[in-house]
């Protein structure tokens, strides 16, 4: 059982570790393996899906790792919310308007809404993924099928102001933090690398939405660069390593092989604690949710 506890708790004092939380908002109870892959010949069983935004917190600052989506999108994409990512942000103690900076890893609806209700924040964000969300391919319904155009318009409003910070490829835009473009899903996701008291976590986004994924090698069924997927798969087992250090967008395994804790009424995943003993060939899975 997860035990109650306070949030911000005191994060580690080396400027460069990090505590790394991942706050689940919404879940797709009813979704079904083949809805997760490009083949054709995944077996067909439940395979749910899990909404995610993450929290990386020391004692010198606390930064968001996307937003989530809000009442409206969740309305128009029949995506029931189990809670607003902003109210659970203050039911955690954090409060939107004193966050400094979010790390955007892609500008997908589920990633990037509700980046209106942060007063002050810098975004940053890979500066091809929004070349690609504000150009040409948007004219085809296809392609910005998983974009919102009032996050798109936002993130310009933002851009306008001097709010976002443009990244081109890896980066290291904090002690401890380093960014890497790792396009296909979508045109450069970025995913976080991130120390923590065990060592290096990799919070892979939408990379790989799913353990199977990328130990599978089967891209995702909303993929806009197949062969660039693949490629990125390679460089997730670089920049993670070991299987347990990569952490998938959507997979709800990661709240099965992790320790967690209630807050005030929330379940947090404590991805700076070691995970239980899990293996490739369980974690590669798909009937096993």
């Amino acid at each position: 059982m997860p035990n109650a506890a306070q949030f911000p708790e005191t994060g580690p004092s080396e400027d460069g570790v990090y505590h790394v939380y991942s706050l689940c908002y919404a879940k797709g109870r009813a979704r079904r393996a083949p809805s997760h892959f490009m083949a054709k010949d995944i077996h067909d069983a439940p395979m749910p899906i899990d909404y995610n935004l993450w929290i990386l917190h020391n004692a010198h600052r606390t930064i968001l790792v996307d937003t989530g989506f809000g009442k409206r999108a969740a309305a128009e994409r029949d995506r029931p919310l189990d809670i607003d990512p902003i109210d659970a942000l203050r039911q955690l103690g954090i409060e939107p308007d004193a966050i400094e900076d979010i790390i955007v890893t892609h500008l997908h609806y589920d990633h990037a809404g509700n980046i209106d209700r942060f007063a002050k924040a810098r975004f940053h964000i890979q500066d091809h993924e929004v070349s690609f969300a504000t150009g040409r391919c948007m004219c085809e319904p296809v392609m910005r099928f998983a974009f919102d155009v009032e996050d798109v318009v936002t993130l310009v409003r933002h851009t306008y102001a001097e709010r976002v910070v443009f990244h081109d490829g890896d980066a290291a835009p904090f002690p401890g933090i380093t960014l890497h473009a790792l396009p296909g899903h979508s045109a450069a996701v970025q995913a976080v690398r991130v120390q923590t008291p065990r060592g290096p976590v990799l919070l892979a986004s939408d990379s790989t939405h799913f353990f199977a994924n990328f130990l599978r090698r089967a891209p995702f069924v909303l993929t806009v660069d197949v062969g660039a997927t693949l490629r990125s798969y390679q460089r997730i087992h670089e920049l993670g390593g070991e299987v347990t250090r990569i952490v998938p967008g959507h997979d709800p395994k990661i709240r099965r092989i992790y320790p967690s804790r209630t807050v005030n009424g929330l379940e947090l995943t404590l991805l700076h604690e070691q995970p239980r003993g899990a293996d490739e060939a369980e974690l590669s899975r798909i009937d096993d949710y």
